[in-house]
C-alpha cells in the first residue's frame, strides 16, 4: 500500500499527502527540492539505485534547501531552513516514494505553449532521460524499468 500520494494545486504545483506523518519530511523534500523537475528526479532515482547496488556516488546531492545523505543504510534529510525538519528513511521507503513521484511528474501533461530546444520531438521525460545520460556519460540505471 502506498504511503504517499501526489496532486496539483491551483497553480499546477505539486502537493503531497502521507498516510503516516513520519513520511512528512520525505514528501516535503520531494515537492520542494525535486519540485517539477524531471531531471532532478532522475538524479534521485540514480542515486538510490547506485547506493543500493554498492556503487559509489559520482556526486553529492546539491541543494540549498536540504542536506541529503544517501547511504546503503538509508537516506537522511535535514532542512536548511527548519532545524526540526529532519527525517531518516530506508532505501526501500525512499525508492518507493521517488518512483511514485516520477510517475506523478511524467503523468502531468506537457505545456503546449512551452518551446523546448532539446529534442522537442520527444515527450519531455524522454528528452530529460537522454539529456541525463549525455550529462553523466552512462545509461540511467532505471532505463527500461520506469520508462
Amino acid at each position: 500500500m502506498a504511503f504517499i500520494s501526489f496532486s496539483l494545486d491551483e497553480y499546477r504545483l505539486p502537493l503531497f499527502e502521507v498516510t503516516d506523518q513520519r513520511y512528512r519530511v520525505l514528501g516535503a523534500w520531494l515537492i520542494i527540492d525535486i519540485s517539477v523537475y524531471q531531471s532532478v528526479c532522475l538524479d534521485a532515482l540514480a542515486m538510490i539505485d547506485d547506493v543500493s547496488h554498492g556503487r559509489a556516488l559520482e556526486d553529492e546531492w546539491d541543494s540549498d534547501k536540504y542536506d541529503v545523505s544517501f547511504t546503503a543504510h538509508g537516506v537522511e534529510f535535514q532542512s536548511e531552513w527548519a532545524e526540526d525538519e529532519r527525517g531518516r528513511y530506508s532505501l526501500d521507503e525512499v525508492r518507493e516514494a521517488v518512483e511514485a513521484y516520477w510517475r506523478f511528474l511524467v503523468s502531468r501533461p506537457d505545456n503546449p505553449e512551452l518551446i523546448r530546444e532539446y529534442r522537442p520531438d520527444l515527450p519531455l521525460w524522454q528528452a530529460e532521460l537522454l539529456q541525463w545520460e549525455e550529462r553523466w556519460g552512462r545509461p540511467h540505471p532505471y532505463r527500461g524499468r520506469l520508462f
